[in-house]
C-alpha cells in the first residue's frame, strides 16, 4: 500500500484515537478487558496506519440483495437483534472491485461489520466493525484504519452481532485492529 509519513495529521489523529481507546480499555469500569487483566494490558494490536484504507465520497446505495431489508441478526449469545439493511457501499481496494452491506441497528449511525482474507489467522475470527456516520455533504468515509474487535472478542460476557455471509471480502485488509500474536 501506500508509503505513510508518520507526521501527517491523519497518521496522528489516527495514533491519538486508538491511544485513547486504549486508556479507556484500562481504566474504563465498562471496559471489555477483565478485571483482573487490566494489570498486564498494554493496548490493543494494530496494523500501521494506512491512507489507501482510508475511502472517502462514498454514496450508500440502495440495497439490491435478495435477502430482506428488515430482518434479524445473530450474535455471539445466540440472540437475535433486529437490524435493517440499509444499503450498499461499492467500492476499490488493490484494484478489485468490492461492496459491503451497511446495516441499520437503530443507534442513529450505520453499522458495517466484515470479514477479509485476514480473519481468524491475523484479526479476530468473527469479524470486525466499522461504525459510520454521514458527512456533512451526504457521502461517507469508509476508514479501514478505524476497524475494531467487537467486545465478545475479548469476553464472552459481552453480546456481539456475527457477521453476515454478504459482508465477506476476498481481499486482505491490512488496517485496523489485529490480533496480538498475528
Amino acid at each position: 500500500m501506500a508509503d505513510i509519513d508518520p507526521g501527517t495529521e491523519f497518521v496522528r489523529a489516527v495514533e491519538a484515537e486508538r491511544a485513547a481507546k486504549d486508556q479507556d480499555f484500562r481504566i474504563s469500569p465498562y471496559s471489555p478487558i477483565p478485571d483482573d487483566e487490566r494489570d498486564r494490558f498494554t493496548g490493543l494490536a494494530y496494523y500501521p496506519v494506512d491512507p489507501a484504507y482510508r475511502l472517502e465520497g462514498l454514496g450508500l446505495n440502495p440495497y439490491e440483495g435478495g435477502e430482506s431489508e428488515a430482518f434479524l441478526m445473530p450474535t455471539s449469545t445466540d440472540e437475535m437483534r433486529r437490524a435493517w439493511r440499509a444499503g450498499t457501499f461499492r467500492f476499490e481496494l488493490r484494484g478489485q472491485p468490492l461492496s459491503l452491506v451497511a446495516y441499520d441497528l437503530g443507534n442513529g449511525s450505520l453499522f458495517v461489520p466484515f470479514l477479509d482474507a485476514t480473519s481468524g489467522a491475523e484479526t479476530y475470527g468473527a469479524g470486525r466493525y466499522l461504525d459510520l456516520e454521514p458527512e456533512l455533504d451526504g457521502t461517507f468515509t469508509l476508514d479501514f484504519n478505524l476497524a475494531y474487535f467487537p467486545y465478545c472478542a475479548y469476553s464472552p460476557d459481552f453480546s456481539c452481532p456475527l457477521t453476515p455471509a454478504e459482508n465477506r471480502l476476498p481481499v486482505r485488509v491490512e488496517a485496523g485492529e489485529r490480533l496480538a500474536a498475528a
